[in-house]
């Protein structure tokens, strides 16, 4: 009983491994032919026995096998290139900014060397103005301390101005000390034509004008 089972069994197992192999070599030329896996090299002799041509694949060469490492410095490389170009706009940025705040640096420097300029133009005729005013008072009162025919002789000889300028400062010294002005005394003494020039320039500009 024993030799007749396994008589039946193993030409059976010889059917299941044929049929294990013919699905096997299908599923492969199934998967080669929607290109799932390649076989190309191995099917070559199957394609031609059944009389087709089979895809082929040329042979690489040395220098066309893929790497890995290659890969990688090509990605490598690529990215620092990148980094270069942001680095470089960013300096054109960086210098374009320079460029900028210098340009306004400059601009504020000459402002402000404009506002001192004109500040000590101010302060320069504010103290003409005052060095002026000391020279005037102190004429002022040295004609006071003289006769006045000797006054009146150099009043008429000033520019029309300049006599004003001393008429107006002998009035104030007067009016500050609380004594009597010699200003009408002189002009009594005066040509009355100067007198009367001398009147129209004083009603029309106002104290302390030039």
């Amino acid at each position: 009983m024993a030799g007749y089972g396994s008589a039946h069994i193993i030409p059976r197992i010889i059917v299941l491994l044929v049929l294990i192999l013919v699905m096997a070599a299908g599923g492969v030329i199934w998967f080669d032919y929607i290109n799932l896996i390649d076989a190309k090299t191995v099917l070559a002799p199957f394609y031609r026995f059944i009389g087709r041509e089979g895809r082929t694949q040329e042979p690489l060469q040395e220098d066309d096998v893929l790497s890995l490492d290659a890969e990688r410095l090509a990605v490598r490389l690529e990215a620092e290139a990148l980094r270069e170009q942001e680095m470089d706009r960013l300096e054109q940025d960086l210098e374009s900014r320079r460029g900028e705040i210098e340009q306004m640096a400059q601009e504020l420097e000459l402002r402000q060397k404009a506002l001192e300029d004109q500040e000590n133009s101010f302060n320069q005729r504010i103290e003409d103005a005052e060095t002026k005013e000391r020279i005037v008072e102190q004429n002022a009162r040295q004609l006071t301390g003289m006769p006045p025919e000797a006054a009146v002789g150099i009043i008429n000889a000033m520019e029309d101005q300049d006599a004003i300028d001393v008429l107006r400062m002998t009035d104030e010294i007067a009016r500050r000390e609380g004594a009597n002005s010699l200003v009408p005394y002189w002009m009594s003494l005066m040509p009355a034509e100067r007198v009367a020039e001398l009147q129209r320039k004083m009603l029309v500009k106002p104290p302390g004008s030039n």
